[in-house]
């Protein structure tokens, strides 16, 4: 229950993070400096609303790259479970593998959910988005998918 300990705020420095990519590489979050960074996480590859958001921000992706922006999805899923998520549906953001939940800890997401009355951990379906110097220029948290990718785009064209 870590994650409930952490509550990052815009202004904040990004927490440093290894993201490890289903290619088998590995980016971080230093190595994104100089460039806009956006960091969403979402519960779980191949399921109705993370299918929905990952291809949102699929379809903006000459977008947020024409912005200067980077998309990288986190999940607890393997590498392996990525890479099939990405082939199934064409996606072009990138998606990292957080399967020791460190990353999740490290940006807050790691939560206490209920369903049906039943408390469970799980991934609060959150975004980042961090700006040429590794600040937290925004966060959604709670984030409702329809819509959401625009509004990221939207902020991410202002920094």
């Amino acid at each position: 229950m870590l994650g409930r300990l952490t509550m990052l705020n815009e202004g904040d420095e990004a927490p440093e993070v290894t993201l490890p990519l289903p290619d088998g590489h590995m980016t971080s979050v230093a190595e994104q400096r100089g460039n806009i960074l956006v960091l969403y996480f979402y519960p779980k590859d191949d399921t109705p609303g993370c299918t929905t958001e990952a291809q949102s921000f699929t379809a903006l992706a000459e977008a947020f790259a024409a912005a200067g922006a980077s998309v990288i999805g986190v999940s607890k899923d393997s590498a392996a479970r990525h890479q099939k998520f990405i082939g199934k549906y064409g996606l072009k953001v990138q998606l990292a593998s957080d399967a020791d939940g460190s990353i999740c800890e490290a940006y807050g997401t790691w939560i206490e959910k209920s369903l049906y009355g039943r408390a469970y951990m799980g991934i609060d379906r959150a975004t980042f988005l961090i700006d040429r110097q590794g600040q937290i220029a925004r966060i959604w948290r709670k984030v409702k998918v329809k819509g959401h990718a625009e509004a990221v785009l939207a902020a991410a064209q202002q920094l």
